[in-house]
């Protein structure tokens, strides 16, 4: 059983939380997993004048997603950055060419999971998260959340990102805060969720 988590990240925030993520789904036997990120559509002056080039030099070495890779994937999980309450461009114009799978209903049936990151607590995750299950309903795929099974969701003694619908993080306005212990816990749970479920479906 293979899981792919594509993602998009700009200063590094959903690049941790996919590799917790990627962390939770280890954890089931005999789940496989692979990174791979989405296009960039800036270009490199533009990453630069945001102070976010050197970020990416960190995660530069995961593969770019092909469109093709999702249909031979058993479960896909995707991290989008909040961009106005919604996914970013860069991975909406990846999701616009996927319409030669959805002629092929090759998605359908496939198990689909989501986090996200916002500047602020109230930036948008659950908007995000929510208006991304659009897509992969259209595509015919099997949404799974973050249950409150995980039980960091419900303390209220620290800022943190998280909801039944996916994992999340608040990364500040500036970008400067990182993933905290909360919400990379979150993901490795999401992860290992979506694994879970997805290997009982495979068999």
């Amino acid at each position: 059983m293979n899981v792919l988590i594509v993602y998009y990240s700009l200063y590094g925030h959903i690049h941790r939380m996919a590799q917790a993520v990627a962390e939770g789904v280890k954890e089931v036997d005999g789940a496989q997993v692979r990174l791979r990120r989405v296009p960039e559509t800036l270009t490199a002056e533009v990453i630069r004048s945001m102070g976010a080039l050197e970020a990416q030099k960190s995660f530069s070495h995961v593969p770019i997603c092909s469109v093709e890779e999702l249909a031979l994937s058993d479960t896909i999980i995707f991290g989008t950055p909040t961009r106005f309450g919604n996914m970013c461009g860069q991975m909406r114009q990846f999701l616009d060419a996927t319409g030669s799978l959805w002629a092929a209903d090759a998605l359908v049936g496939k198990v689909a999971s989501v986090f996200t990151s916002t500047a602020t607590q109230h930036g948008g995750q659950e908007s995000t998260i929510l208006s991304f299950h659009t897509t992969l309903l259209h595509h015919g795929m099997i949404i799974v959340g973050l249950p409150y099974s995980f039980k960091g969701q419900t303390i209220i003694d620290e800022v943190t990102g998280g909801s039944p619908y996916g994992a999340s993080t608040i990364a500040a306005s500036d970008g400067s805060r990182m993933p905290s212990t909360n919400e990379l816990e979150a993901a490795r749970f999401q992860g290992r969720h979506v694994a879970t479920i997805a290997s009982k479906l495979v068999r």
